[in-house]
């Protein structure tokens, strides 16, 4: 076999996987669980005891970190369930576009373009209210299975 037979398709990440396997009965509230293929923050977790036949099962009530919707499953305690990786970085607010997008600041100096405002109403008009009397606000960005969301915002000062 020669390498010339060989073709790898070249994948944007570094192969990094956006989920993690974990064992149904031991998530815990307050834990991230993927239910119907979306990253959920668990709020309720009840146990059943094992029946007649078989497992123990795991009812997990998980609300939706993006949309907020809340969504439930049932899963046998000794199964594995997906755990999405779910990381917060904060990014300081260049610039508001009139379409709804937002320009960070990233750590090393670059600038992130590709994020809209946030649809909850309260944090949208904190942003806009601050960005308009000239704050020097930083936003922090929930980012999971390839989603990226503001959630929180902080002032650190005048400009």
């Amino acid at each position: 076999m020669s390498d010339e037979e060989h073709h790898f398709d070249s994948k944007g990440d570094a192969g990094a996987s956006k989920t993690y396997p974990q064992q149904a009965g031991t998530i815990r509230k307050n834990g991230y669980i993927v239910i119907k293929g979306r990253p959920c923050k668990v709020v309720e977790v009840s146990t059943s005891k094992t029946g007649k036949h078989g497992h123990a099962k795991c009812h997990f009530v998980g609300i939706d970190i993006f949309t907020a919707k809340k969504l439930d499953d049932i899963v046998p305690s000794s199964h594995n369930c997906d755990v999405p990786h779910v990381n917060r970085t904060d990014y300081q607010l260049i610039d508001i576009s009139e379409d709804g997008f937002v320009s960070l600041l990233t750590e090393n100096g670059n600038t992130k373009d590709d994020l809209r405002l946030p649809t909850d109403d309260s944090l949208l008009s904190q942003i806009k209210e601050g960005f308009e009397e000239g704050k020097d606000l930083v936003v922090t960005v929930l980012s999971a299975m390839g989603e990226e969301q503001i959630c929180a915002l902080k002032d650190i000062g005048p400009k």
